[in-house]
């Protein structure tokens, strides 16, 4: 195995402009920057922040899009709202139910382009897994997502977006008046879509504090998790800004192997990273760190793997969890999946050491809606195996 592939992108993304003209969104805005817009289009200082919280509890607790609903403001401040504002989330272009009741749903974001996001039903839960950018800069070499470039950041409105539309599908807006409910349809959020939510750290954060506000979507900070590939600068801000729970894309025990299979690694490396993380919990008052490990027939799997990945988290101290996820394969995949006798071997070293090690139940493969297989549809262009290796850097030199 070659350490040759390709690093992170250096790609500045712009946010999209909104066309001159339009209504303005008001999805996605912070409550200041709210209390802002509605001033600068008439609603006196003085009422701005009360106008703020109404408008807010309409979109996030009741899931109102149509100003005239909001019965608590004046008729005339209704229509003076419609004239300039709108409530607008990504639109469903298609959406796949998988046998095991997995969601999938390809949505269209301003410019017409497209990101898939996946909702996940359990016994005890129900996670919604969110995008973060249109592709994504990491190319690391088991990923299908990653082998769609990066167009650019999401906004705000059309990452909480996403959980709006999702809650639109299950129909699980309350009724204002009505008895509170305290069963969730959506109780999670991971964001662990397409991208690197990282490499997008204002946008999501902003979203994010929209979805753990108490008096909209109301899901606690434990309730969030953020998935990253180790973009180490942002890991300390995360846990200031949002501290929210933290998942890492681990995948390997030492720099030769990780340098391919995470090419990020090449930049923060393991050490580094993992300094990092030992600060997190410190900082957010957050639970475990939970280290995501794809399991590669060959590559990462062996009990010298597993002994490793033991040694770097008790040297740093991090109180882990270790996700072990069977690799997907999708088209053209560079690798194949561990046995499952190889998993439970090496999870069985991680348990005993007196670590949760939990193998990832594989969900929505059927659709291509598991872990790493997202791909938004437009994209889904099948390359030939020797070609995602050479992308991959995965040739012989």
């Amino acid at each position: 195995m070659t350490a040759s592939a390709p690093i992170t992108q250096d790609v500045l993304t712009l946010p999209r402009k909104e066309p001159e003209g339009g209504k303005i969104n008001l999805v996605g805005l912070t409550r200041d920057r709210m209390r802002e817009v509605l001033m600068e289009h008439g609603t006196p200082e003085k009422q701005a922040k009360m106008r703020v919280g109404q408008i807010w509890q309409w979109i996030y607790q009741w899931g109102v899009r149509d100003f005239s609903e909001m019965t608590n403001l004046a008729k005339a401040y209704r229509a003076q709202l419609e004239e300039t504002f709108e409530i607008r989330i990504p639109e469903v272009v298609s959406k796949q139910v998988s046998t095991d009741g997995t969601r999938k749903y390809l949505v269209r974001i301003n410019g017409g382009h497209e990101v898939e996001v996946v909702y996940i039903p359990e016994d005890d839960r129900g996670t919604l897994c969110i995008s973060s950018q249109v592709g994504c800069t990491l190319t690391c070499s088991f990923c299908h997502t990653g082998t769609q470039k990066l167009v650019r950041n999401l906004t705000p409105a059309e990452i909480i977006g996403q959980v709006m539309m999702a809650r639109d599908d299950l129909e699980e807006w309350p009724t204002p008046g009505a008895p509170k409910d305290e069963t969730r349809l959506l109780s999670n959020i991971v964001l662990m879509g397409m991208g690197e939510p990282l490499y997008n750290f204002e946008n999501v954060r902003d979203a994010m504090k929209i979805a753990m506000d108490p008096e909209g979507i109301s899901l606690s900070r434990r309730r969030i998790t953020l998935s990253t590939s180790g973009v180490v600068p942002e890991i300390a801000r995360t846990a200031e800004e949002i501290g929210c729970l933290l998942a890492i894309s681990f995948h390997a025990t030492t720099n030769e192997v990780r340098d391919v299979l995470v090419p990020i690694n090449r930049r923060w490396n393991i050490d580094e990273l993992l300094q990092s993380l030992a600060n997190y919990p410190k900082v957010s008052n957050s639970e475990r760190i939970t280290f995501e490990y794809v399991m590669l027939d060959g590559v990462n799997d062996s009990d010298e793997d597993a002994h490793r990945l033991l040694e770097h988290i008790k040297r740093y101290n991090i109180p882990a969890k270790i996700n072990l996820i069977p690799f997907n394969e999708w088209p053209g995949a560079p690798y194949k999946r561990s046995s499952n006798n190889r998993i439970r071997a090496f999870a069985n070293i991680i348990y005993q050491a007196g670590y949760a090690s939990p193998i990832r139940k594989t969900r929505g493969d059927d659709i291509m809606a598991a872990c790493g297989q997202l791909k938004s549809a437009t994209e889904r262009a099948r390359k030939s195996r020797k070609q995602i290796e050479a992308e991959a850097g995965m040739g012989q030199s």
